[in-house]
């Protein structure tokens, strides 16, 4: 195994056409979650990854399982709550850069995980353990059972990657702060957006965002810039890798999830943390010319075209 991710995914509902959904007809529906969205992009990479969740035992469970397990991920630590549903949310896009999303997961099957549903063997044969903010708030046991993962992962010598994704509607500031800063701590490898890292830090510089987690006890930080690309830092290796050009932007959600799964399919190849962000920001880029979370996530042979096509690092659909 080479990723596990634990967190909820859901069932999307997307208007066929843009502007508010109170004037929406038709919708079409798919799967999408931060944690599965990176975990299909490494599949598509030829990764082997698995997902530990908890879904309804009900239609959209059944429909979230089929299409995770159809994208090559491994399934088998995913329980069926009999009592509780699967979350749903709706995305709405007035435009390129105005996307909103209404989420109805409290209750959820994915918000009553516990510390009991994370098998100790399932994450100490992994290479990394992947894990965003979005899963400790969630419920108390989703925080308890995040905090066990890394403790196994730690006594296991698996790799903790981070993304802070911070959802600010799940929590409190103050707490939601006080745990990123936690977990950022326990992490090895933090990818912090960086309006969250001024968030967390105050700073507004995107290099002194990063050495602030260093700081803090990451081992390596890579910073996302969006269109600008992102800045990395390892000890004494650090530099800008500049962002691919997006000709005509349909869909930017999803592109950090996407971001994700590209630099740690480069690590995953032993390439360098350069060489990893660079295809990060590749696959980030690719991600928002097309509808939805991970429609757009390539296969090498995808990835290798728009690397080698893409002119003045700039990608057209």
């Amino acid at each position: 195994m080479d990723v596990v991710g634990i967190g909820e995914t859901m069932v999307l509902f997307s208007p066929e056409s843009n502007g508010a959904i109170r004037y929406a007809h038709k919708f079409t529906s798919r799967c999408a979650g931060a944690e599965t969205n990176t975990l299909i992009g490494l599949s598509r990479l030829g990764h082997k990854t698995g997902w530990i969740s908890k879904i309804g035992n009900d239609e959209l469970g059944e429909f979230i399982i089929n299409a995770i397990r159809g994208e090559g991920v491994d399934t088998s630590m995913v329980i069926h709550d009999p009592s509780s549903p699967t979350g749903i949310f709706f995305k709405g896009v007035v435009n390129e850069k105005d996307v909103r999303m209404y989420y109805y997961r409290k209750g959820s099957a994915a918000s009553k995980i516990t510390c009991d549903n994370i098998d100790r063997q399932y994450i100490s044969q992994a290479k990394y353990l992947y894990i965003t903010g979005i899963t400790p708030a969630l419920s108390q046991s989703c925080y308890d059972s995040i905090f066990y993962a890394i403790k196994i992962a730690k006594e296991t010598g698996v790799k903790v990657v981070f993304d802070p994704n911070i959802r600010y509607k799940l929590w409190d500031s103050n707490y939601a702060r006080e745990t990123i800063l936690k977990l950022s701590s326990m992490a090895d490898i933090v990818l912090p957006g960086l309006s969250e890292g001024r968030f967390i830090f105050g700073d507004k510089d995107y290099e002194l965002i990063a050495k602030d987690f260093i700081n803090n006890g990451a081992s390596q930080v890579i910073v996302k810039l969006g269109e600008k690309g992102a800045f990395y830092i390892s000890g004494d290796d650090k530099g800008l890798v500049p962002g691919v050009k997006i000709k005509n932007i349909v869909d930017p959600v999803g592109a950090g999830d996407g971001f994700s799964a590209g630099v740690l399919s480069g690590l995953l190849d032993g390439l360098s943390l350069r060489e990893s962000v660079t295809i990060g920001c590749a696959i980030g880029a690719i991600v928002t010319t097309t509808n939805g979370d991970i429609e757009g996530l390539p296969d090498r042979d995808t990835l290798k075209y728009y690397m080698s096509s893409s002119n003045d690092n700039e990608i057209s659909r």
